[in-house]
């Protein structure tokens, strides 16, 4: 192992590939960008006591018409697992597991910052990966367009990767292919894995807003418009249009 984190788009087929799923825009991203590089590819989220339970309904809904919209995908998209962690949400104190309003902490977070949150998700995966054997683990974090969440940095992911190598004793990748992009570039690339029908599909079916709100659509999806998540997802939507037209 050397590392370092592997995020060219060359094609891998040899590894199997075990995606962070959440059911929202990055992780639906990084699923399509796992489907187009990996033979098997499998999925896996976290009921961890979040305030909004709306996400990990749209996942379902959301891999059901992955499989419909591409089906030289789904032969590939094999089992979806949805573990229990909701000791986390006991033990947070935050806008995403309390019914709080969404500010900034003392130490320059916003309290929508659940922390040790990756690092468990990616130590939970990791154990499942193992049993299954697989050897790849695909995450949305991000420095680019991020809140300053430290668990979402690089130095993070490969120390974490390289943690997981040695506990293990067997290698295990972390793949995080929007690490250096922005929301716009994320858009194009969605666009350039799947057109149209794959960011069509994010619009409709997948879930960002940090308030839940699901019964109003916008041009780049459903949300309340007003949260940093929408306000992030928005942005960038409309840079991109601007850059494509």
């Amino acid at each position: 192992m050397n590392g370092r984190l592997t995020t060219k788009l060359e094609s891998h087929f040899v590894s199997r590939a075990l995606v962070l799923f959440s059911g929202g825009q990055d992780s639906a991203t990084c699923l399509a960008w796992a489907l187009a590089r990996y033979a098997q590819v499998e999925t896996i989220a976290f009921d961890y006591g979040q305030r909004h339970r709306i996400e990990l309904d749209v996942r379902i809904e959301t891999l059901r018409e992955i499989r419909a919209a591409f089906p030289q995908w789904s032969a590939k998209l094999g089992d979806d697992h949805l573990l229990d962690l909701s000791v986390l949400g006991q033990i947070s104190e935050t806008s995403l597991t309390r019914d709080v309003a969404i500010a900034y902490e003392k130490n320059g977070l916003p309290n929508t910052f659940v922390p040790g949150r990756n690092l468990l998700f990616l130590n939970f995966a990791a154990a499942l990966a193992y049993r299954r054997g697989i050897d790849v683990l695909v995450g949305g974090m991000c420095e680019t367009d991020f809140s300053g969440y430290p668990d979402c940095r690089n130095n993070t992911m490969k120390a974490t990767q390289l943690s997981l190598s040695l506990g293990l004793d067997t290698k295990m990748t972390i793949e995080t292919p929007l690490m250096w992009i922005d929301k716009a570039q994320t858009w194009a690339l969605a666009q350039s894995l799947g057109g149209h029908a794959l960011t069509q599909l994010i619009i409709e079916h997948t879930h960002t807003c940090y308030n839940g709100v699901r019964d109003a659509q916008h041009a780049w999806g459903y949300g309340c418009g007003e949260c940093p998540a929408c306000a992030l997802r928005k942005a960038g939507f409309e840079q991109w249009k601007q850059i494509a037209a």
